[in-house]
């Protein structure tokens, strides 16, 4: 088998040991393998077409197509990054801060290699999906003003530089593992390196014309509720084959999943109709993805209890983020990035220690010291590396599109389609 997988991925490096290193007389498990290739499925779902809905139905008209041709053209770019360099960053042997580069384009992937009881290959497909959904959180933040190629290239290099070192950091044996950071599926590799670096791209770009003001509400709220409804689905693959076996910790990690996107989703609905009189159907929408990616790294340690209160507190914070960011302070952070997807990852990362205590069906693992270290290094490396590539591209390519071609829509415009005829 392949000598560069050093872990077992998110679930089983965060629960098991800080590296796993797989014995060269590793068996195959038929079940196990069957599960990882349908949760494998099950996220690049959230992507294509989750995410790319989601988004599209928060923006205006003229910019819908737009929105989708980044989440469609990154999951495209994403996965070729992944198999050129970006698997052997993340999961080679190499050191504590990186895999290295002596599995470039997959050159000693052998057919019959075995991770743990699962092929290599599934093993990296899986984790290929996390590296193309990571990138496609991001557009959120710049939609309805963004140059098309300028997006390509800050993914290509963002994920070379800031996604694959950090997983290598969290999940592939490395530095923060070894101090005992537990991030079960993606609160920091995921959650907080997109919302970190959503920010930092924002202060870069500046605001759309016309917000907070003048900018219209999401064009079709239906598109949105469908597409964080794939999303919600896909979730099960993300957080439940994040276990990489077909067993117990599996079902109950898409359990809690589960139980923490309802208490989002509903916490939401209560502080809109408390605030507004009038829940709406965005509103649930944004509290489900509160939910979901606030449980996100703290699924496999954390029971039904634990759950319950981890959705409560995503859906909460993640609502008050959200009015303290967009209305307060006036940051265009257009869908919420930072505030949904960083904030929530965040904060399951911080609450992960205190709710899986046993007493509330957990594991009683993590330690709030590791976990504070492992959340301040992925901020800072995230932030300053995402400022070095965006502040190159705006001096080179420029990073915004001109006034006119924000005024005629970005569908128009960069792409010459319209999403209605």
């Amino acid at each position: 088998m392949s000598h560069y997988l050093k872990s077992a991925g998110a679930g089983l490096a965060a629960l098991a040991l800080p590296s796993v290193a797989f014995a060269q007389d590793a068996t195959l498990n038929s079940g196990d393998t069957a599960w990882i290739l349908t949760a494998t499925a099950l996220v690049l779902f959230m992507s294509l077409p989750g995410l790319a809905l989601f988004y599209g139905g928060l923006v205006r008209a003229k910019n819908y197509l737009s929105v989708l041709m980044k989440v469609y053209a990154i999951a495209a770019l994403a996965s070729i990054i992944w198999v050129i360099a970006g698997y052997s960053i993340a999961f080679g042997e190499g050191n504590a801060w990186w895999g290295g580069l002596d599995n470039l384009f997959l050159n000693n992937l052998e057919r019959d290699a075995v991770s743990g009881t699962i092929p290599e290959s599934v093993f990296l497909a899986f984790q290929m999906t996390f590296a193309v959904i990571t990138p496609g959180l991001i557009v959120g933040a710049f939609v309805e003003r963004v140059k098309f190629l300028p997006v390509m290239i800050f993914t290509a290099l963002w994920l070379l530089v800031v996604y694959a070192p950090v997983t290598h950091w969290v999940w592939g044996g490395g530095w923060l593992a070894e101090r005992g950071v537990i991030d079960f599926a993606g609160g920091l590799v995921v959650h907080a390196t997109a919302g970190i670096s959503a920010l930092v791209y924002v202060f870069m770009l500046g605001k759309r014309k016309g917000f907070p003001t003048e900018l219209a509400v999401p064009h079709r709220p239906a598109i949105v509720m469908i597409g964080a409804s794939m999303l919600w689905v896909g979730w099960f693959g993300f957080n439940g084959g994040s276990q990489l076996a077909a067993d117990g910790g599996a079902g109950m990690a898409l359990l809690v999943t589960h139980i923490a996107a309802s208490v989002g989703t509903l916490s939401w609905v209560v502080m809109e109709a408390i605030a507004n009189k009038k829940p709406t159907l965005v509103g649930a929408a944004t509290g489900t993805i509160a939910g979901l990616a606030t449980v996100t790294p703290a699924a496999g340690v954390i029971g039904p209890g634990g759950a319950l209160l981890i959705g409560l507190a995503g859906g909460l914070v993640c609502y008050f983020a959200v009015n303290l960011i967009r209305v307060k302070l006036k940051i265009d952070d257009s869908l919420d990035v930072f505030a949904v997807h960083g904030v929530g990852g965040m904060l399951g990362i911080l609450l992960l220690p205190f709710l899986s205590a046993e007493i509330l069906g957990g594991t009683g693992d993590g330690d709030i010291v590791a976990q504070l270290i492992g959340t301040g290094a992925v901020v800072l490396w995230s932030a300053l590396a995402s400022f070095v590539i965006l502040f190159v591209l705006k001096m080179t390519l420029g990073l915004r599109v001109t006034e006119e071609q924000e005024y005629e829509g970005l569908d128009i415009s960069l792409h010459g389609e319209s999403a209605y005829n």
